[in-house]
């Protein structure tokens, strides 16, 4: 896990709260510094940002849509904020890495290259 600053807007937070039962979710948004919406960076990965992301412990490259769990489908590249990726990166700035650990218990460490910043 990290101990980076982490900003997730008000209108996020509000909804993600409702699903903090979720452990590793639940840690990140106790870290999280909340931020009026209007007032979010366009540099910072927040709910619907596409992503753009490195797995620096084996190279892969992916994008991602950070989304609600009920929205996820993978075939589209949505990722819910549940999984381990989507929680990793959620609050994550341009370039910050995360070392974040996975369900088959090894450790990765995930790099933001890129952020489209959700429109509306």
């Amino acid at each position: 896990m990290n101990t980076e600053e982490l900003m997730i807007s008000d209108r996020d937070y509000s909804r993600l709260a409702a699903l903090a039962a979720d452990a590793a979710l639940g840690e990140e948004l106790d870290r999280a510094t909340v931020v009026p919406e209007e007032r979010m960076p366009a540099d910072i990965v927040r709910m619907h940002s596409r992503v753009a992301y490195v797995d620096e412990t084996t190279g892969a490259r992916r994008e991602v849509e950070l989304v609600f769990p009920e929205e996820s489908d993978m075939a589209r590249g949505k990722v819910s904020v549940l999984a381990p990726v989507g929680a990793a990166l959620l609050g994550l700035r341009l370039n910050q890495s995360i070392e974040w650990s996975f369900p088959d218990g090894r450790p990765r460490r995930l790099r933001v290259d890129g952020i489209l910043a959700p429109e509306g």
